[in-house]
This record gives C-alpha cells, sequence and structure tokens, in this order.
C-alpha cells in the first residue's frame, strides 16, 4: 500500500513540453508536486507492483515497469489488472471473449487465459504505469 504521510515534493515545471525549441522564457520552476498526489487517488489501496516478462508491450507496459495498481476500483471489460490464476500472479486486460472472461495478453505470442473453472482474485486495477526512457542499468 501507499503511505500517504510520507510526501516528496518534486519540481514542476507549469509550462507544456513541446517537442520544438523551447523557448528561453520557460526557464523557470512554478511550482511543486508529489507524483502521489497526481497517480493515487485512493492510497490506503493502492500498491506498486514490478511486471516482468513482455506479455503487455502492446498496452505499453514493459518488462521492470512500475505498476501503480488500484484495489478500491471495480474491475470492468478492457481494464488492466493483476490477477491470481490458480495462484500464479499475472498482469492482463480482462476481457470477453464469445461471453466468457478471459484475461487477455498485449502480445500476440501469448494466448488468452480463460476464467472458466478457474480460481480468480483480482488484485487490482493498474491505473499508471511508470517505465523508464534510459537504457535499464544506466543510471
Amino acid at each position: 500500500m501507499v503511505d500517504g504521510s510520507v510526501k516528496k515534493h518534486l519540481p514542476l515545471v507549469d509550462t507544456p513540453v513541446r517537442a520544438g525549441f523551447p523557448s528561453p522564457a520557460d526557464d523557470y520552476l512554478e511550482t511543486k508536486l508529489d507524483l502521489t498526489d497526481h497517480l493515487v487517488k485512493h492510497p490506503s489501496a493502492t500498491y506498486y507492483i514490478k511486471a516482468q516478462g513482455d506479455s503487455m508491450i502492446n498496452y505499453g507496459i514493459y518488462s521492470g515497469d512500475l505498476l501503480v495498481v488500484d484495489r478500491s476500483l471495480m474491475p470492468q471489460i478492457e481494464d488492466i489488472v493483476v490477477a491470481a490464476v490458480d495462484g500464479e500472479l499475472t498482469c492482463k486486460c480482462l476481457g470477453l471473449i464469445n461471453g466468457q472472461h478471459h484475461l487477455l495478453s498485449g502480445n500476440e505470442f501469448y494466448p488468452p487465459i480463460s476464467l472458466a473453472g478457474k480460481e480468480v482474485h483480482i488484485w487490482g486495477v493498474v491505473i499508471h504505469t511508470i517505465h523508464s526512457l534510459r537504457k535499464r542499468g544506466n543510471t
């Protein structure tokens, strides 16, 4: 769970970033923010978990990404969820195939997981993913 009592305020540039030439007038920091305030709506029901593997790459989730998961949200079709299926933890998209609930991968090399006849516990809905744009190992 996320401890809402610990705040880490980081600088926020109060100007949108453009992919072109930056304006020299925008060289100032306007305010500070705590990312938790923007990423976590229900601190007592939210936790972080690291993604592993390549089964969700088409959803923008890569191995090593930090997932922000909210347990207070009711999972809906097309939500990305963290679930325990027969004791195995996985991150997949909740979907329907022929009216049956399945967990769908974001990679065509991984087949859908039918939930029929399986012990399934949804651990929460993934609300954000955080990944580094630098290559792993470079700090």
